[in-house]
């Protein structure tokens, strides 16, 4: 298709609904402009094939035979168009809401409250990928994303969803009840580490801790690490909220803990510009669920 020949698609919508309606006035308020301005867009469009169109009927309008061939055939266009942007509405409407986050915190965050999303929207799908992987959420590799730090992800939309700090805990019956011990011990203790994740090894230096020597370590996926944890089975570096509630019942002892006031939190990212509604949707209910969840 040569574009550089082809007449201004604005010329054509105008003199395609001005034709429909008979009538350059109607035409103007279906498209929202002046009657001058369709007459002067249809002239234009004339002028560009080089022949005539319509031809005045009293107070409206009639059509030339070249008019009525280009009628004919814009309809017909028009038409497939509308007909391929509803199937793309449409299946833009039944994707799911792909949605990537941590291993550990789809399982003690976002499964268990599953079943209250789907309560609320029964109607929208969704594809949860649990991967310790950086996930492209700008070449549209995923529609969400749940990401901890502070918030500074370049060229991204990103919202605060549940605030929390690091901290390194065990199972109050590997630990006793209050861990007495300092840094230099915990060394001793073995270690539960969530596998293809360095997040713990960068925040143990930032805290100038040792890291425990590979012998100690046993790595799992971040999806099953809570049960050893609470089995006593080794310590292990965590965000505070996936493990507040047993911290609370006492199940769990903080060996460590990093600086409340660093402002870090699990965050919503994702691509700068309009939300499709079902992504829209997911968004709001996080928001909410995480407002409700924290009084």
């Amino acid at each position: 298709m040569k574009w550089n020949q082809f007449p201004s698609l604005t010329g054509l919508k105008a003199f395609e609904t001005a034709a429909r309606n008979r009538g350059y006035s109607v035409a103007g308020r279906e498209l929202n402009v002046s009657h001058a301005a369709i007459v002067q867009q249809v002239r234009n469009l004339e002028a560009h094939l080089g022949t005539q169109l319509v031809v005045r009927s009293g107070r409206g309008i009639d059509l030339t035979d070249s008019g009525r061939l280009l009628y004919d055939h814009l309809t017909r266009g028009f038409g497939i168009i509308s007909e391929a942007l509803d199937e793309l509405d449409q299946s833009q409407a039944n994707r799911p809401v792909n949605i990537t986050m941590t291993p550990a915190f789809a399982s003690n965050w976002f499964i268990p409250r599953m079943e209250r999303f789907k309560s609320a929207h029964p109607d929208i799908g969704l594809s949860i990928n649990p991967t310790t992987e950086l996930v492209n959420v700008s070449a549209g590799e995923c529609d969400l994303a749940i990401r901890f730090g502070v918030g500074e992800w370049k060229g991204l939309d990103s919202e605060p969803l549940v605030p929390t700090n690091y901290v390194l805990a065990g199972a109050r019956s590997l630990v006793g009840e209050r861990w007495k011990g300092g840094p230099e011990d915990l060394s001793k203790l073995p270690w539960l580490e969530e596998a293809g994740s360095r997040e713990s090894a960068i925040w143990l230096e930032r805290l100038g801790v040792e890291p425990p020597s590979p012998e100690l370590v046993t790595g799992l996926p971040g999806s099953v690490l809570m049960k050893p944890l609470l089995d006593g089975l080794g310590i292990a570096v965590t965000a505070r909220a996936l493990i507040q509630d047993y911290i609370d019942e006492g199940e769990l002892v903080v060996l460590l803990e990093g600086d409340p006031d660093a402002h870090t939190a699990y965050h919503m990212v994702w691509r700068k510009g309009v939300q499709r509604p079902a992504l829209k949707a997911v968004i709001s209910w996080l928001r909410k669920v995480a407002r409700q969840d924290a009084g």
